[in-house]
């Protein structure tokens, strides 16, 4: 499965990446050891040859005759790992320790420098060798001279080192892959800085991305502008629009409403009443219209407009207790003086006059607001002490058309327009059975947005 997150692409691509770059410093720094210490064993063969060549001459027959052997004790042990050897077309002679067995002899030797090559030796070892044609004396007869050692050693510090250098080659990937991860944090950092205005415009569609961005990210930037501008138009004309036809069948509705008026005055009654049923019905659907309308412009002015709490219930609770359905009712309010939330009065004002009067139309006796900031939360209740609602009914009170009282007057759009502005507004409506025994509806918004 491909890898979703970006860090995690750019991770797992850095510590590809050094893992090859690595692995290939580790090939090249592997093949320099091994030629610095063949080159350092290659002197001091050359050291050990010359001492040789001191005392390197040829008898009358051309054979080559060694007078004194090297110094090193190693020459003179059979199987010593260290061995020389003289040849020419007469005979030929060597180390002690070659004992009875002789080094494989090849053409073509230079005679300006030594040769150095890696040969199958006796004994069952594996030798490091020089080799070099000489002149040792003034007939100008050729002789192959050749030393050669055990190459263990030489394996042995290979291996060694190769082992030292993995070590330290994955510690050193390690590290540089934290300091990738480091890299790919600060430079995602403009990306979590564009996450939270992209949050901010959710909030407040009027916001717009800072200009301040690095280089990269602009381009991305202006588009999300451009985005959001085109957006904002067309929602505002689109509200524009149903506005104004919202507006404009008022008048025509009124126009039914006349002729309604007259119908009944003329004994129609029947024709009547279903005209201010149609009537009725279109009004609501218009005002329902008008809300949707309002609660677009309620989640536009969240930045910039306040509503106090205690001052919003008490006017409607005020209105209410004038009305023919307040008059009975004894409206119990206890909401925080400090309590602000982040929009316009009129918008609370309209969501706590929807439910203060649902709550008296169904009350007995008593409806009670409350209103206090708790658990990280602003939250306001308006409660009643009439029949409630049962738990499955309370998903179609929240519906379009749905409605408590199938036999009461109005329409089942106002707790339906309350959610809408709610939403609009990032908070959150839930129905429940409150603590004098009828309907609770419980309002909340987050309390980092309401301070």
């Amino acid at each position: 499965m491909a890898l979703r997150s970006l860090r995690l692409r750019l991770l797992a691509s850095a510590a590809a990446a050094i893992f090859l770059a690595l692995a290939l410093a580790g090939l090249g720094l592997g093949l320099l050891f091994e030629r610095h210490i063949e080159r350092r064993e290659a002197h001091s063969m050359e050291a050990k040859a010359r001492e040789l060549l001191g005392t390197l001459r040829l008898d009358a027959n051309g054979k080559p005759v060694v007078d004194t052997q090297p110094s090193d004790s190693r020459f003179s042990e059979p199987a010593g790992g260290l061995y020389w050897q003289v040849t020419t077309p007469a005979g030929q002679e060597h180390s002690p320790s070659l004992w009875d067995q002789s080094l494989p002899t090849a053409t073509g030797a230079p005679r300006d420098q030594w040769r150095v090559r890696r040969i199958p030796g006796p004994f069952e070892q594996g030798l490091f060798l020089i080799e070099r044609m000489v002149r040792p004396d003034e007939t100008g007869r050729p002789v192959l001279v050749q030393v050669a050692t055990d190459d263990s050693a030489l394996n042995d510090a290979q291996r060694e080192f190769s082992r030292e250098m993995v070590g330290s080659l994955v510690l050193l990937w390690l590290v540089l892959i934290g300091a990738a991860y480091g890299q790919v944090v600060l430079g995602l950092r403009p990306l979590a800085r564009i996450r939270a205005e992209l949050d901010r415009m959710r909030r407040n569609p009027g916001a717009r991305l800072s200009a301040d961005h690095s280089t990269e990210i602009d381009p991305l930037a202006n588009a999300i502008n451009s985005l959001a501008d085109a957006r904002a138009a067309d929602v505002d004309r689109a509200r524009r629009r149903a506005a104004d036809l919202a507006h404009g069948l008022k008048t025509p509705l009124a126009a039914l409403a006349a002729q309604s008026r007259r119908a009944r005055e003329a004994g129609a009654h029947e024709a009547a009443d279903g005209l201010d049923r149609a009537i009725a019905a279109a009004g609501a659907a218009l005002e329902a219209e008008l809300a949707r309308s309002r609660s677009a412009v309620a989640r536009e002015a969240q930045a910039s407009s306040r509503a106090k709490m205690l001052a919003a219930v008490e006017a409607v609770a005020a209105v209410i207790e004038r009305t023919e359905a307040g008059e009975r009712i004894v409206f119990e309010i206890d909401v925080a003086e400090d309590l602000e939330l982040p929009f316009a009065a009129s918008d609370l004002a309209e969501i706590l006059g929807a439910l203060m009067e649902n709550a008296a139309r169904f009350a007995r006796r008593r409806v009670a607001v409350a209103g206090m900031a708790a658990d990280g939360e602003v939250w306001i209740t308006v409660s009643d002490d009439g029949p409630g609602i049962a738990d499955t009914r309370a998903a179609t009170a929240l519906v379009r058309g749905g409605r408590l009282d199938e036999a009461g007057p109005g329409h089942g759009f106002g707790l339906a327009i309350v959610s809408d502005l709610v939403r609009a507004t990032d908070g959150t409506l839930a129905l429940g059975t409150g603590p004098l025994g009828g309907l609770e509806v419980r309002l909340a918004w987050p309390a980092a947005r309401a301070s």
